[in-house]
């Protein structure tokens, strides 16, 4: 059960102010002005349907926002402050930004360049566990989180960057897993299960059940079509599939180990998983269910952090405890592709035979794994540390995020394949003077 408020109940934010927009940033982005550096939302009415507000929905630490952006370097005998911990990393829809949740607030940078947008630090409290971006506009989904949480853990808070305040909030009986967010559409994860609202008046549209899904995963389409959402299902290796507009739900057997991690294309076509086995990667049409690639990390053991496809769906990327960011190639576009067929065997001894494998003559005689398809390209990183991986706007360019902080730009040659080359590093996580 959810309820909803809203600390200004006479306005709300239009979630999509201009369809047809290419959701650039402005141009005053370029001049630095971080105080209207996102796009900005009109107001319409909100409607709640939840008359008896809690008088304490929104904690007094809204008043207590320290307004941070980029600042020239401080003087030799300005005292220095610790790094704060980071407990979130998360890309926006189109990867050309990353959100970063802190146990003093958040903060928003660019990719390419790189450079920080703003900061949101709170005096009093200040962890934030989750924070979700809309495209680049000023409304964000925060959730509270670590030793000192801003907010409670079981609140998704609407905060109007504008304002520098939280305008509204979704309260549930148990914590928030994550959120997604559409211009039309806030997506909220618990541990068993997700809450569809509708944007403009937070009208609770659709409930799923699913298995226990401590991760939040879920991923939903971003295209300017009708929405399509990919959760875990209810028995596990099984990802469920909901088509809004053709009111259909598919479900995939698509692993015998539990879900560990997924990924939509922006058109929601296409879906990669992985299990919690971590050696291979399914590529399958979200339309029929049908596997359409099959891909190998490795043979040992590995938890998948994150995947990624490229713009065009030409290639996926794939982040592990491992180290390693792996860049492989997808043929779904091309016409040569796996054969489908009814039943997914078990990962520990099925691989489909690959094209280009030099092997693959002898896949009746030598184990499936010879015959595998393998990544194009590599960026070797620290054993451990958990990175997210997204492509960057430029061509063959992959993006990292680690969670000490780390930056990474990188990129493959797609003809010749091999080690990544970096072409930058930065840490989120230094005073923005450094940047």
């Amino acid at each position: 059960m959810a309820t909803v408020s809203s600390s200004q109940p006479s306005s709300w934010p239009n979630p999509n102010p201009n369809p047809d927009s290419d959701s650039s940033f402005p141009s005053n982005l370029d001049r630095g002005d971080d105080t209207e550096s996102l796009e900005s939302f009109s107001s319409m009415s909100l409607n709640s349907d939840e008359p008896n507000r809690n008088p304490d929905r929104i904690p007094d630490s809204n008043r207590d926002v320290n307004i941070q952006t980029p600042i020239s370097p401080s003087t030799p005998n300005s005292p220095v402050t610790p790094l704060p911990s980071l407990l979130y990393l998360s890309f926006n829809q189109d990867h050309a930004c990353f959100a970063v949740g802190t146990d003093r607030g958040f903060r928003i940078l660019n990719c390419d360049p790189f450079r920080e947008i703003f900061r949101r630090d709170f005096d009093r409290g200040g962890g934030v566990a989750v924070v979700e971006m809309l495209f680049r506009c000023n409304i964000l989904a925060l959730v509270g989180g670590g030793p000192d949480p801003q907010y409670p853990p079981n609140k998704v808070m609407i905060w109007d960057d504008h304002q520098s305040r939280c305008i509204g909030e979704l309260s549930f009986r148990s914590d928030v897993r994550s959120v997604r967010l559409r211009r039309d559409r806030i997506i909220v994860v618990l541990e068993q299960k997700i809450f569809v609202y509708n944007f403009a008046d937070l009208k609770l549209m659709h409930q799923i059940e699913t298995i226990a899904n401590p991760k939040g995963l879920c991923a939903v389409s971003q295209g300017a079509g009708s929405m399509v959402l990919v959760c875990p299902g209810l028995q596990k290796g099984q990802v469920r599939i909901e088509h809004y507009a053709s009111k259909r739900t598919k479900f995939i057997m698509a692993h015998d180990s539990r879900i560990a991690c997924f990924a939509l294309t922006q058109d929601g076509h296409l879906l990669a998983t992985a299990s919690s086995k971590g050696t291979l990667v399914r590529v399958f049409n979200t339309v029929d269910g049908t596997l359409r690639q099959e891909v190998r990390r490795g043979a040992d053991r590995a938890e998948i952090y994150s995947l990624a496809f490229s713009s065009n769906a030409q290639w996926l990327a794939v982040s592990s405890d491992k180290g390693t960011v792996h860049v492989f190639g997808l043929k779904v576009n091309s016409g040569s592709q796996v054969k489908e067929t009814p039943r997914i065997a078990s990962e520990s001894t099925r691989a489909p035979s690959s094209p280009s494998s030099s092997l693959s003559l002898f896949k009746g005689v030598l184990p499936k794994y010879f015959s595998s398809e393998w990544s194009v390209a590599q960026f070797r990183l620290v054993e451990g540390t958990q990175y997210i991986v997204a492509f960057g706007h430029e061509k063959n360019t992959v993006v990292i995020l680690g969670m000490d902080g780390s930056f990474y730009r990188c990129q493959f040659d797609p003809i010749n394949g091999g080690e990544m080359s970096q072409l930058e590093y930065h840490n989120c996580l230094k005073p923005p003077s450094v940047f």
